[in-house]
């Protein structure tokens, strides 16, 4: 593209960028700070949280592996016919 021609589409952008800017409230920075903080609490609860509960959920089960023992086959309640007497 030629130095002449440009995008209309870039000078629009341009033109935007080299115009004034709006004001930005004061306290911007703080209330960033603060929501930031807030987050950072909410995500650390969020994940103790659910450490918490995993560890008990895998207690639960180790507890009713050990008293279930669900790989151990039932014994037989009927004993198999006797063949060949």
């Amino acid at each position: 593209m030629s130095a002449d021609r440009r995008d209309p589409r870039e000078e629009r952008v341009r033109r935007m960028l080299d115009g004034p800017h709006p004001a930005l409230p004061p306290d911007l920075a703080a209330r960033a700070v603060r929501r930031g903080g807030r987050r950072m609490r909410q995500r650390r609860a969020v994940r103790r949280t659910a450490g918490w509960l995993l560890a008990v959920v895998l207690a639960v089960f180790l507890v009713w592996v050990g008293v279930e023992q669900p790989w151990a086959t039932e014994p037989a309640q009927v004993t198999p016919p006797l063949e060949g007497w």
